[in-house]
């Protein structure tokens, strides 16, 4: 028996693409002409890889607030917590706008700033991140603290350093970063009393002076494939060690980013981006877990 007559078409749907950069997944959804609010449930429930579509953050495309970008970019992630940056997901869009376009250049509008991409040789994207912020109060720190040697110890891992790229950062340096316990200690790092913000968590073994391997902890999403602030922070804090040049490939568990901290402390991140799918996602997942 068939089910003819028995499925009817989903109404009230909301377009979307499926992107990602090196396996670090995101929903992206165009809301610059008709407005789409995702509810911090919603965020979740579309994230959610079982129940929704799966991502480690949701995206919307929304106009620039000021008109200094081509787009506002609103990053939202997988535990429905809004985020100032993503470095994979600013690439994904940037893809996005150069298509529409038809230019190699573009300005996304972040909550942590103006973000210039242009297209690269092989159709990479490179977006500059902005600059390092090096300072306790910046990263941010609950109490004024060295961020290149940080009092925080925990099963192995010690002297860490605080970077912010957009969002902060705690990266460790270790003789073997396959060997670390992310699942178990990310979590617990994560929300270390000394980030009042909560933090991502990198564990960094040094390759050679070009080249570094690099593990992460998202906050709010957890162990990723691939993290592009992650990235940042990770050269930035070994060039400030003394471990790496101020340009290396970053090679992470989806893949290889090439960082570059120029001269004037602005970041350079570069790497591929794929769409996997486009579909549409039925809008009482936006609300999901709003009247909670």
């Amino acid at each position: 028996m068939g089910y003819e007559g028995h499925i009817k078409p989903v109404m009230d749907t909301i377009p979307f693409i499926k992107m990602h950069g090196l396996g670090n997944d995101f929903v992206v959804i165009d809301a610059r002409q008709d407005p789409v609010a995702v509810s911090s449930g919603g965020a979740r429930a579309i994230a959610d890889r079982h129940h929704g579509i799966g991502c480690d953050q949701v995206i919307l495309i929304e106009p620039s607030a000021d008109g200094l970008g081509d787009v506002f970019m609103r990053i939202l992630n997988a535990d429905g917590g809004e985020v100032a940056a993503c470095g994979n997901a600013t690439r994904c869009v940037a893809s996005l706008l150069m298509a529409e376009k038809g230019a190699d250049h573009v300005v996304i509008e972040t909550a942590g700033g103006l973000l210039d991409a242009e297209k690269g040789d092989g159709g990479l994207i490179c977006v500059d991140m902005g600059r390092a912020r090096l300072d306790w109060r910046d990263i941010p720190l609950s109490e004024a603290t060295d961020t290149l040697h940080l009092p925080i110890s925990e099963n192995g891992l010690t002297d860490g350093c605080a970077v912010n790229m957009g969002n902060p950062h705690l990266v460790f340096f270790v003789d073997d970063a396959e060997s670390v316990a992310l699942e178990t200690l990310g979590p617990k790092l994560e929300r270390h009393p000394l980030f009042p913000e909560r933090t991502n968590v990198e564990v960094v073994q040094v390759l050679s002076p070009d080249k570094l391997r690099l593990r992460v902890w998202e906050r709010g999403a957890g162990i990723t494939n691939a993290c592009g602030t992650g990235a940042c922070a990770a050269l930035v804090a070994a060039h400030r060690r003394g471990l790496s040049e101020r340009r290396a490939e970053v090679v992470l568990d989806g893949g290889t980013l090439v960082v570059e901290w120029l001269a004037d402390d602005h970041v350079l991140l570069t790497g591929p981006v794929s769409s996997s799918f486009s579909g549409e996602l039925d809008q009482n997942l936006l609300t999901a877990g709003k009247a909670s």
